[in-house]
Protein backbone atom coordinates (compact mmCIF):
# COMPACT_ATOMS: atom_id res chain seq x y z
CA UNK A 1 0.00 0.00 0.00
CA UNK A 2 1.28 3.15 -0.77
CA UNK A 3 0.94 6.25 1.58
CA UNK A 4 -0.25 9.31 -0.13
CA UNK A 5 1.59 12.56 1.45
CA UNK A 6 -0.15 14.88 -0.18
CA UNK A 7 -3.47 13.88 1.53
CA UNK A 8 -2.33 15.60 4.54
CA UNK A 9 0.61 17.97 3.52
CA UNK A 10 -0.45 19.63 0.24
CA UNK A 11 2.91 21.56 0.55
CA UNK A 12 5.56 18.84 0.34
CA UNK A 13 7.71 18.89 -2.20
CA UNK A 14 10.52 16.62 -2.11
CA UNK A 15 10.31 13.04 0.23
CA UNK A 16 12.11 9.88 0.87
CA UNK A 17 10.49 6.45 0.01
CA UNK A 18 11.17 2.76 -1.07
CA UNK A 19 10.38 0.81 -3.65
CA UNK A 20 8.10 -1.80 -3.34
CA UNK A 21 7.01 -2.94 -6.62
CA UNK A 22 8.02 -2.14 -10.26
CA UNK A 23 7.11 -2.44 -13.32
CA UNK A 24 9.65 -3.37 -16.16
CA UNK A 25 7.28 -3.45 -19.84
CA UNK A 26 5.51 0.28 -18.73
CA UNK A 27 9.13 1.87 -16.46
CA UNK A 28 6.60 2.44 -13.77
CA UNK A 29 7.43 2.24 -10.28
CA UNK A 30 5.28 1.98 -7.13
CA UNK A 31 6.59 3.64 -3.66
CA UNK A 32 5.64 3.19 -0.42
CA UNK A 33 4.93 6.25 -0.12
CA UNK A 34 4.47 9.42 -2.39
CA UNK A 35 4.43 13.08 -2.39
CA UNK A 36 3.13 12.81 -5.88
CA UNK A 37 -0.42 13.15 -6.51
CA UNK A 38 -2.17 10.58 -8.82
CA UNK A 39 -4.88 12.81 -10.18
CA UNK A 40 -8.40 12.21 -9.71
CA UNK A 41 -11.60 14.77 -8.90
CA UNK A 42 -11.21 16.09 -12.09
CA UNK A 43 -7.20 17.40 -10.86
CA UNK A 44 -4.14 15.86 -13.18
CA UNK A 45 -1.48 14.17 -11.95
CA UNK A 46 1.70 15.48 -10.61
CA UNK A 47 4.72 15.63 -12.47
CA UNK A 48 8.42 15.69 -11.36
CA UNK A 49 11.71 13.63 -10.85
CA UNK A 50 12.54 10.66 -8.97
CA UNK A 51 16.30 10.14 -7.98
CA UNK A 52 16.67 12.82 -10.84
CA UNK A 53 14.98 10.99 -13.31
CA UNK A 54 11.47 12.65 -14.77
CA UNK A 55 8.40 11.26 -13.82
CA UNK A 56 6.03 11.51 -16.68
CA UNK A 57 2.88 10.00 -15.20
CA UNK A 58 1.40 8.87 -11.86
CA UNK A 59 -1.62 7.16 -11.75
CA UNK A 60 -2.99 4.61 -8.32
CA UNK A 61 -3.75 1.01 -9.15
CA UNK A 62 -5.28 -0.72 -6.69
CA UNK A 63 -3.70 0.27 -3.10
CA UNK A 64 -0.56 1.17 -4.95
CA UNK A 65 0.75 4.18 -6.56
CA UNK A 66 2.53 4.25 -9.62
CA UNK A 67 5.20 6.45 -10.85
CA UNK A 68 6.24 5.93 -14.75
CA UNK A 69 9.90 6.95 -15.12
CA UNK A 70 12.26 8.34 -18.18
CA UNK A 71 15.34 6.71 -17.64
CA UNK A 72 16.62 3.11 -15.66
CA UNK A 73 14.43 1.83 -12.72
CA UNK A 74 15.50 1.67 -9.32
CA UNK A 75 15.17 -1.77 -8.08
CA UNK A 76 12.51 -3.52 -5.46
CA UNK A 77 13.44 -2.24 -2.19
CA UNK A 78 15.85 0.80 -3.27
CA UNK A 79 16.01 4.28 -1.53
CA UNK A 80 14.47 7.06 -3.69
CA UNK A 81 14.17 10.20 -3.22
CA UNK A 82 11.22 12.09 -5.00
CA UNK A 83 10.99 16.00 -5.85
CA UNK A 84 7.70 17.03 -7.54
CA UNK A 85 7.26 19.63 -10.12
CA UNK A 86 6.39 22.71 -7.44
CA UNK A 87 5.70 25.42 -9.92
CA UNK A 88 2.78 23.24 -11.72
CA UNK A 89 1.39 21.27 -8.31
CA UNK A 90 0.67 25.05 -6.73
CA UNK A 91 -0.72 26.37 -9.64
CA UNK A 92 -3.01 23.31 -9.79
CA UNK A 93 -3.86 23.52 -5.98
CA UNK A 94 -4.80 27.34 -6.55
CA UNK A 95 -6.92 26.24 -9.30
CA UNK A 96 -8.62 23.58 -7.22
CA UNK A 97 -9.49 25.57 -4.47
CA UNK A 98 -10.79 28.11 -7.08
CA UNK A 99 -13.12 25.49 -8.18
CA UNK A 100 -14.55 24.73 -4.28
CA UNK A 101 -15.19 28.44 -4.31
CA UNK A 102 -17.04 28.55 -7.46
CA UNK A 103 -18.77 25.53 -6.08
CA UNK A 104 -19.44 26.81 -2.44
CA UNK A 105 -20.92 30.05 -3.65
CA UNK A 106 -23.28 28.36 -6.57
CA UNK A 107 -24.47 26.27 -3.72
CA UNK A 108 -24.90 28.44 -1.11
CA UNK A 109 -26.93 30.74 -3.64
CA UNK A 110 -28.34 29.04 -6.10
CA UNK A 111 -28.84 25.67 -5.16
CA UNK A 112 -27.19 23.95 -7.99
CA UNK A 113 -25.31 20.49 -7.71
CA UNK A 114 -22.14 19.76 -9.45
CA UNK A 115 -22.39 17.64 -12.98
CA UNK A 116 -19.28 17.18 -13.90
CA UNK A 117 -15.72 19.01 -14.09
CA UNK A 118 -12.09 19.19 -15.31
CA UNK A 119 -9.22 21.41 -14.59
CA UNK A 120 -5.59 22.09 -15.51
CA UNK A 121 -3.14 25.00 -14.63
CA UNK A 122 -4.69 27.87 -14.02
CA UNK A 123 -8.01 27.12 -15.56
CA UNK A 124 -10.87 24.88 -15.98
CA UNK A 125 -14.30 24.40 -16.20
CA UNK A 126 -17.20 23.17 -14.09
CA UNK A 127 -21.20 21.97 -14.92
CA UNK A 128 -24.26 22.79 -13.01
CA UNK A 129 -27.65 22.15 -12.98
CA UNK A 130 -29.01 25.15 -13.96
CA UNK A 131 -31.71 25.83 -15.84
CA UNK A 132 -30.61 29.01 -17.70
CA UNK A 133 -27.72 30.98 -16.76
CA UNK A 134 -27.39 34.71 -18.43
CA UNK A 135 -24.41 37.25 -18.54
CA UNK A 136 -25.88 39.38 -16.14
CA UNK A 137 -25.82 36.20 -13.52
CA UNK A 138 -22.45 34.88 -14.67
CA UNK A 139 -20.94 38.63 -13.73
CA UNK A 140 -22.38 38.46 -10.33
CA UNK A 141 -21.18 35.18 -9.72
CA UNK A 142 -17.56 36.14 -10.76
CA UNK A 143 -17.91 39.41 -8.15
CA UNK A 144 -19.19 37.03 -5.31
CA UNK A 145 -15.81 34.20 -6.08
CA UNK A 146 -13.65 37.38 -5.79
CA UNK A 147 -15.23 38.34 -2.49
CA UNK A 148 -14.26 35.18 -1.46
CA UNK A 149 -11.20 35.08 -2.36
CA UNK A 150 -10.62 38.66 -0.68
CA UNK A 151 -12.08 37.25 2.65
CA UNK A 152 -9.53 34.98 3.18
CA UNK A 153 -10.79 32.29 4.37
CA UNK A 154 -8.68 29.20 5.50
CA UNK A 155 -9.11 25.83 3.79
CA UNK A 156 -9.40 22.97 6.22
CA UNK A 157 -8.29 19.32 5.48
CA UNK A 158 -9.79 16.61 7.49
CA UNK A 159 -10.08 13.02 7.55
CA UNK A 160 -13.25 11.48 8.86
CA UNK A 161 -14.42 7.66 10.06
CA UNK A 162 -17.20 6.99 7.32
CA UNK A 163 -19.69 7.00 9.91
CA UNK A 164 -18.58 10.62 10.86
CA UNK A 165 -18.35 12.11 7.41
CA UNK A 166 -21.57 10.90 6.10
CA UNK A 167 -23.75 12.77 9.32
CA UNK A 168 -22.39 16.25 7.36
CA UNK A 169 -25.62 17.28 5.29
CA UNK A 170 -24.88 18.06 1.90
CA UNK A 171 -21.06 16.37 2.05
CA UNK A 172 -21.25 15.26 -1.63
CA UNK A 173 -22.00 17.70 -3.84
CA UNK A 174 -21.83 16.16 -7.23
CA UNK A 175 -25.19 15.00 -9.22
CA UNK A 176 -23.53 11.27 -8.68
CA UNK A 177 -21.72 9.67 -5.44
CA UNK A 178 -18.50 9.20 -6.96
CA UNK A 179 -17.07 8.11 -3.33
CA UNK A 180 -16.47 4.07 -4.02
CA UNK A 181 -18.31 1.52 -2.06
CA UNK A 182 -16.47 0.11 1.13
CA UNK A 183 -14.39 3.24 2.20
CA UNK A 184 -13.46 3.44 6.05
CA UNK A 185 -12.51 6.96 5.67
CA UNK A 186 -13.59 10.12 3.74
CA UNK A 187 -11.39 13.07 3.53
CA UNK A 188 -13.03 16.37 3.95
CA UNK A 189 -12.08 19.94 2.54
CA UNK A 190 -13.84 22.70 4.37
CA UNK A 191 -13.64 26.20 2.99
CA UNK A 192 -14.50 27.96 6.40
CA UNK A 193 -17.37 29.55 6.46
CA UNK A 194 -18.58 29.13 2.84
CA UNK A 195 -17.53 25.50 1.72
CA UNK A 196 -17.36 21.86 3.17
CA UNK A 197 -17.26 18.60 1.18
CA UNK A 198 -15.45 15.35 0.41
CA UNK A 199 -12.43 15.69 -1.77
CA UNK A 200 -9.51 14.10 -2.37
CA UNK A 201 -6.89 16.55 -4.11
CA UNK A 202 -4.87 19.26 -3.23
CA UNK A 203 -5.58 22.50 -1.86
CA UNK A 204 -3.88 25.84 -1.15
CA UNK A 205 -4.35 27.01 3.01
CA UNK A 206 -6.31 30.58 2.33
CA UNK A 207 -8.38 31.34 -0.26
CA UNK A 208 -6.42 34.72 -0.82
CA UNK A 209 -3.67 32.28 -1.87
CA UNK A 210 -5.79 31.31 -5.27
CA UNK A 211 -5.15 34.79 -6.93
CA UNK A 212 -7.91 36.55 -9.14
CA UNK A 213 -10.79 34.55 -10.60
CA UNK A 214 -12.44 35.25 -13.79
CA UNK A 215 -15.45 33.84 -15.78
CA UNK A 216 -13.28 32.92 -18.97
CA UNK A 217 -16.37 31.76 -21.01
CA UNK A 218 -20.20 29.73 -20.44
CA UNK A 219 -22.03 27.24 -22.19
CA UNK A 220 -25.20 25.78 -21.97
CA UNK A 221 -23.90 21.34 -22.35
CA UNK A 222 -28.12 21.02 -21.90
CA UNK A 223 -31.59 22.02 -20.99
CA UNK A 224 -30.36 21.81 -17.34
CA UNK A 225 -26.87 21.46 -17.58
CA UNK A 226 -24.76 24.69 -17.73
CA UNK A 227 -21.11 25.10 -17.83
CA UNK A 228 -18.79 27.51 -16.20
CA UNK A 229 -15.14 28.37 -17.11
CA UNK A 230 -12.49 29.61 -15.26
CA UNK A 231 -9.43 31.56 -15.31
CA UNK A 232 -7.30 32.47 -12.44
CA UNK A 233 -5.12 35.38 -12.48
CA UNK A 234 -1.57 36.27 -10.20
Amino acid sequence: MTELLAHTDAYLQEFDATVLAVNTEENAVALDKTAFYPGGGGQPHDLGWLDGKPVTKVKRQGELIWHWLEGDLPAVGAAVHGKIDWKRRHKLMRTHTAFHILCGVVWRDYGAQVTGGNMDELSGRMDFEFETLRQELVKEIEEKLNVEVAAARKVRVKILPREEAFQIPDLIRTKINLLPEGISEVRTVEIEGLDLQADGGTHVNNTREVGTIRVAGYESKGKINKRIRLEIGN
